[in-house]
């Protein structure tokens, strides 16, 4: 079984699902009009059961739509996570050239993290709930 991790937005979401060790199988940043077709083809790949949900920008319509989907959805803080996921997003890809000398706070990654917020989503309700880190 795997975990579906949402960072609903107004006009983009970010999708991940993870194990239960945390490893990412899958992690995107898609338009929140593909929310529906996106978790339907995320439920026929992967053994979802739970779905994690920021508690953000249109969080309950998007809940409406996993529990559409029959997953039971739990309602995360989203509180700090766009800086957690910046940070993230530069240890995954450390900056080259010029940028190496510039420190990652003071620059903006070149794509929006959404799909990391939804790993760190679930990764705060693995660390709160099962111990797992």
């Amino acid at each position: 079984m795997e975990i579906l991790g949402i960072d609903p937005g107004r006009d983009k979401c970010g999708a991940a699902v993870l194990n239960f060790q945390g490893e990412i199988l899958f992690e995107k940043v898609i338009e929140t009009a593909e929310l529906v077709a996106t978790i339907k083809k995320l439920s026929a790949q992967f053994d979802l059961k739970i779905a994690i949900l920021g508690n953000g920008t249109t969080s309950k319509s998007a809940e409406k739509i996993l529990r559409a989907e029959n997953l039971s959805v739990k309602v995360v803080d989203e509180k700090h996570t766009t800086e957690e996921a910046r940070k993230l997003y530069w240890k995954k890809n450390p900056p080259s050239g010029w940028r190496k000398f510039l420190p990652t706070s003071m620059q903006v990654p070149p794509e929006p993290v959404d799909g990391i917020v939804a790993e760190i989503l679930i990764k705060r309700f693995l660390e709160e709930n099962l111990n797992v880190e």
